[in-house]
């Protein structure tokens, strides 16, 4: 019944989802310092600026908090919060601009590097916290797939 453009199957649970949206980028970073092309560099950024903004706005709104109260946490998820502003900071510097220039790389690689930390972060610390929880991980990624379909509708 979907009528997306992915073969991904519908809601699957959060921490599966997270990490199939870390992958993603990351294979579009991979992508983006192999590119010589300018028009390339320019759509590659667009997309991972559009999957960052809504993964990280999926995270604090649904994920996030599930995981603050679940965990009682009151490390992980501020910091993982913080690394999220750094990353929107940059988004907000990188958005806009041509591809046209050493500062324009240096801050998508720093941006990557931010992601990446983060991510590893997230996949060792959070995640297995998060997922030993009560937290019903399927009802959440339902929650949260639902939530990342009307975000990207408004960014088409």
């Amino acid at each position: 019944m979907t009528t997306t453009k992915t073969t991904a199957p519908a809601p699957k649970d959060a921490i599966a989802m997270l990490k199939a949206d870390h992958a993603a980028v990351s294979e579009m970073f991979a992508e983006y310092e192999k590119s010589r092309s300018i028009p390339k560099k320019k759509a590659l950024v667009a997309e991972i600026c559009t999957a960052l903004s809504v993964h990280a706005q999926i995270e604090e709104e649904i994920f996030y908090p599930a995981v603050k109260t679940a965990l009682k946490d009151k490390l992980l998820v501020p910091e993982a919060t913080v690394e999220h502003t750094s990353v929107k900071d940059l988004i907000a510097q990188i958005e806009g601009l041509e591809p046209d220039g050493e500062m324009y790389d240096a801050k998508v690689k720093v941006l990557s590097e931010y992601v990446k930390h983060h991510v590893k972060e997230e996949q060792n610390e959070m995640f297995p916290k998060a997922k030993s929880s009560s937290l019903d991980m399927d009802d959440l990624g339902a929650q949260m797939a639902a939530r990342k379909d009307e975000l990207l509708a408004q960014t088409a």
